[in-house]
Parts: C-alpha cells; structure tokens; sequence
C-alpha cells in the first residue's frame, strides 16, 4: 500500500508503509524522543513547579497547595484543546519533510522556550500564562509524535512498539522526577536544563526517522463544526473509540491524583523532612516495577494476540497497591505501594497504546483522533495536582487514595465493551 492510499483508505486495523529508514531504527529511536517530552512532565508539575510555588507564596494556610490547584487547573484546559488542534494541523500538513516532523520540532523548540519563560514567573498571573504556553507547545510535538505508531508501525509490532513507547514515557516521567529533585534547591537551572534535553531528544529522533513527503496528499476540507465535535467521543458512531478513551481517562486520573501528588504527601502525610532526599528512592522502585512490566507485557500481548486481559491486571495492580498507604500510613507503606503500582501502571501503558491504534477510525485523522485520546493520559498527569489540590482542602490527605482506587478499577471495566480488540 503506498503512502497515499493508505492515507486516503486505512484505519487502524491496516498495516502502514514501511518506514523509510527502517522499522528497528523507528522502533529503538522513540524511546529517547518519548524522554525529551515526558521528562518534562515528570519534572515540573511533579517537583520543580510545586517547589516553586511554595517558594513564591509559601505555605501557611496551604496558600501553596491552592496556588498549584488554580495553574494546573487552567493549564489543564489548555492541554485539553491543544493535542486535537495540534493533531489537526498535523493531519493537514503538506511538506517535502511528511505532516508530522515540522510540529515535534516546532513544538520542542516553543516548548523549551515556555520552560524558560516560566523559570522567571514571579506572580500567579505569571505562572498560569507560563505554564499553559508550556502545556500547549509540548502537546503540540506529543501530539503528532504519538501518530508515528499507526502510521508506520505494522499491527502485529504494536505491541511491542508500545512497551518501547511506555519505556521512553515511563523512563521520562520517573526519571524527570528523580532528576528534579537533584534542582530541588536551584528550580531555574532545573527548568533550563530540561528545556535543553527536550529540545535534542525530539530532534535526533525527526533526523533519524524522516517521514515520506506529504505534498501530493490530497487537502481535506475544513469544516469548524466537524473540528468542534472532535472534543465530544460519540459512543454511537465510534463504540470502541469512546470505550478506549473513557477507560485511560478514569485510570490515569485515579493514578495520577495519588503518584503527581507526591511532594505534598511526603511532606504532610508521611511527615517526611526532606523529601528531596527520598524522592530519588521512591522514583527507582517505581522505575523498576514500570520497566519488568512494559517489557514483558507489550511482546507477551502481540504473541498471545490479546489486549484486555492486561489492561484488568493492570488495574488490580495498581488498586491494591493504594489500599496500603491508606491503611498504613508510613514511608515504607508508600515505597511498597510506588513499586507494586508502578508495575501495574507500566503493564497499562504498554498494552493499552497498542489497543488504542488498533480503534482508530481513519488514517486521514490518526493525529487528530490520537490528540483527542492523549487528552485521557495528559490530562491526568497536569490536572491531578489541582483535583487531589481540591480532595485535599475538603477531605484531608487520606480521601486521595479510595477515590483514586475506584476510578482505577472503573477505568479497566470501560475496556470490557470494546469488541474489535480481545
């Protein structure tokens, strides 16, 4: 199938083009390129940002904690709307060099720049208007980069490409944490240096994988009332689509609430004095949980040619691993439960991106469509703050970790209808 008419044709279920530079080459490569973007996101909402605010307007009265809610909240908002608009664009782009690399490049090179901007904010104004530009430029590189899978990865590779994926991802988002607290006490240098390592991650991986040309594709027709329904998943028209993006939704959010709010519990609810000196720690057990799972289950899911089973094991994982900080509210408790979750979590992530490729509607949408799916792991991540922030100020501590087990374990039954995927 050429590149055009897989384009004009395919859904998920079709196998792509194969890549110009090889199919190895694509699939070692988007570990680094998942780093540069999710170490960020590991980093800053997760420790330099809430270090920052609580530097700014300190903590007496939990004046930090609101503070975080409210920027993460709104920066929340922006990542929502900007993975599907980045998606479309990409989707439409026409160059020599294919329609995603100009916006991972673009989108690194904002991204780096917000970072550094937000380094300097001084003012809650400063930090939502810094923070969303980061939220917002980032989604747009994540955005068409997660569109690499279905279009150039075969079907029965997916399962593996998305263990290497959640590899990178995982890698990222721990990594970012440990690296972060070593800029615990110097929050600008942190910020810079992150906004570096992005920037080279996200470019090595577009000169390494050029993409064929896009300029003979045929434009599609743009119509605003077609892009605005793109925020609303019809359960009707698309079963499986809706099913797909409601089950990571609720599971990232339930994992998210309690792992993205790590700083404030080891300082207010495991009294922890230094948690700088911790984090590191913590962030090993959970790498290493996250990294046997992603490598076993992706390849184990494409052998065996199942999906869901993962996905519920997942889940189980990760519940039982909350039940033990709520009821044994210790230190060691909480290492316990960052590995067993981790495991859970790296298990998801490694099979559930396959799954998701596999319900796509139409190659003509697959950043668009993937942008709006993203939206069910980004927002999670960068929105958590603000919702366990609210938990917290109404129920204490301890109501983050019942609320975040039944949405975990309603996120792995909205699997359960999906039926183009066992």
């Amino acid at each position: 199938m050429t590149t055009n008419t897989f384009v004009a044709e395919a859904t998920g279920q079709d196998d792509p083009p194969t890549p110009i530079n090889g199919l190895r080459r694509l699939m070692w490569s988007i570990i680094p390129a998942n780093l540069g973007i999710f170490v960020v996101w590991g980093a800053i909402p997760g420790i330099l940002l809430p270090r920052q605010v609580t530097l700014t307007f300190g903590s007496e009265g939990q004046a930090d904690v609101a503070s975080l809610a409210i920027i993460m909240t709104i920066g929340a908002f922006a990542a929502m709307v900007a993975q599907p608009i980045a998606g479309q664009i990409s989707d439409r782009t026409r160059s020599r060099f294919g329609r995603r690399a100009p916006w991972i490049v673009v989108g690194a090179l904002a991204g780096a720049l917000s970072l550094i901007g937000l380094a300097f904010a001084n003012s809650l104004v400063g930090f939502i208007i810094a923070w969303t530009l980061v939220q917002v430029s980032y989604n747009f590189a994540q955005g068409p980069l997660s569109a690499v899978m279905p279009d150039r990865v075969p079907l029965n590779r997916r399962g593996t490409f998305a263990s290497l994926t959640g590899i990178g991802l995982m890698l990222g988002a721990i990594g970012g944490q440990i690296i972060g607290s070593f800029f615990f006490h110097s929050v600008t240098a942190g910020y810079i240096t992150f906004a570096i390592f992005s920037v080279v991650m996200l470019v090595v991986f577009v000169l390494l994988n050029p993409d064929y040309s896009s300029t003979k594709l045929q434009p599609e027709p743009f119509s605003l009332g077609e892009f605005l329904r793109t925020f609303w998943v019809n359960p009707i028209a698309n079963p499986d689509f809706f099913w797909a993006f409601t089950g990571r939704l609720l599971l990232y959010t339930g994992y998210f609430a309690v792992t993205g709010y790590q700083l404030y519990l080891l300082q207010n609810y495991f009294g922890v004095e230094s948690p700088e000196t911790v984090i590191p720690i913590l962030g090993l057990l959970s790498l290493v949980g996250i990294l046997i799972s992603t490598i076993v289950s992706g390849p184990l899911s494409d052998k065996i040619g199942r999906r869901k089973p993962f996905v519920f094991g997942s889940a189980a994982f990760v519940s039982i691993a909350f039940v033990l900080p709520w009821v044994w509210p210790d230190i060691t408790a909480w290492m316990i439960m960052t590995f067993v979750a981790g495991f859970g979590f790296g298990m998801f992530q490694a099979v559930d991106t396959a799954l998701i490729s596999e319900v796509l509607p139409s190659a003509k949408s697959f950043a668009k469509d993937l942008g709006v799916v993203n939206i069910a792991a980004t927002l999670p991540q960068t929105l958590a703050p603000g919702v366990a922030g609210a938990i917290v100020l109404a129920f204490g501590y301890a109501a983050l970790f019942p609320v975040a087990i039944v949405l975990g374990i309603l996120g792995a039954f909205a699997i359960w209808p999906i039926k183009s995927v066992r």
